[in-house]
């Protein structure tokens, strides 16, 4: 089965359509999937529901779909650097559903592993618990309540990889490991790209993060160009 693409329009072919949910990798602009947000961008996919971390920020990652309007819900942990998604929540364009960091990455775990759902203490007695089932079990002082969360399926997974061999055995960089490998397990169709494509045999398997078996379709997303969110300077000292 050849899993390679030309590009982000072609592997893409075919898994969009309006109302869809995607899991998207990445952290900030650490480790997003560019190529094929740009493509989601281009192809005027609407109504969306995205599962990630955050919307990125203003005109960037995927801030850039918010821009287009064409995100109906975010389901998200982290938003603060993002005034257009501030603008549309707030005025009641965008529905958002907060999710604590962990809790959203074992949603997405939880989904791709066949899990429909599992307790956790992290939200309760919060506004997160609002709605959700709660159960008791005991604790170290005793009985504890607990939440129910419901494991995330997605439509399709876009990640972003670092190297990947043409079975797509995938390999992510440092932190951008991050998000990208419970997002990518969590969709039905897993669209990845990557900064290098080497042959089959050629990586190491006790490096392999993501087996190829998750990975449907793969594109070599390079050159990048490294955004960085914030600059942070200092005035030289005077010697």
């Amino acid at each position: 089965m050849n899993k390679l693409f030309p590009d982000a329009t072609t592997a893409l072919e075919g898994v969009l359509h309006d109302g869809m949910t995607i899991c998207a990798g990445g952290f900030g602009l650490c480790g997003i999937p560019e190529r094929l947000i740009d493509a989601i961008r281009d192809a005027g996919t609407k109504e969306l529901t995205i599962a990630s971390n955050n919307a990125g920020i203003d005109g960037e990652g995927l801030g850039k779909l918010l821009r287009t309007r064409q995100v109906k819900k975010m389901i998200s942990s982290y938003v603060g650097e993002n005034k257009e998604f501030e603008r549309q929540y707030l005025s009641g364009e965008l529905e958002v559903e907060f999710c604590p960091q962990g809790t959203l990455a074992e949603r997405c775990r939880a989904g791709g592993a066949g899990i429909p759902g599992f307790y956790t203490r992290t939200g309760v007695g919060t506004l997160v618990a609002e709605g959700k089932p709660v159960m008791q079990f005991d604790g170290p002082n005793g009985p504890e309540d607990y939440i129910l969360e419901r494991g995330i399926v997605a439509d399709l997974s876009i990640v972003k990889g670092w190297k990947a061999d043409a079975a797509g055995n995938l390999i992510f960089r440092k932190t951008a490991r991050n998000f990208n490998q419970p997002m990518a397990t969590a969709g039905r169709i897993c669209v990845a790209e990557v900064e290098e494509i080497v042959p089959v045999g050629s990586l190491d398997p006790d490096q392999v993060h993501l087996p190829g078996i998750y990975v449907n379709r793969l594109i070599l997303g390079a050159p990048y160009d490294k955004k960085i969110e914030f600059v942070t300077t200092r005035e030289r000292e005077v010697a």
